[in-house]
């Protein structure tokens, strides 16, 4: 997969996972909205964070690089999923 095409798939992911989160707060009946801000935050940071990875890639050890991101975004992906379904 290409940089380019990577960096829209995260884009997409960041995207999706915003949008459940604002629908699990549309329907929560608690007054988390401290919570949901903190996991939209989150996201956010998480976004930025995996695009920054991407742009600087180590010459030499590109294939471990994207191996750990893989890791890392599959981790990431699935607390953020725990955390929207805990809302």
């Amino acid at each position: 997969m290409k940089r380019k095409d990577l960096k829209k798939h995260i884009n997409y992911l960041c995207g999706e996972l915003l949008a459940e989160c604002m629908a699990a707060s549309s329907f929560s009946k608690k007054d988390n909205k401290q919570d949901i801000e903190n996991v939209m935050l989150g996201i956010a940071k998480m976004q930025n964070d995996w695009i920054c990875r991407l742009s600087h890639v180590e010459p030499g050890s590109t294939k471990l690089f994207f191996k750990k991101l893989k890791e890392d975004m599959q981790k990431r992906t699935d607390e953020i999923v725990d955390q929207i379904q805990n809302l």
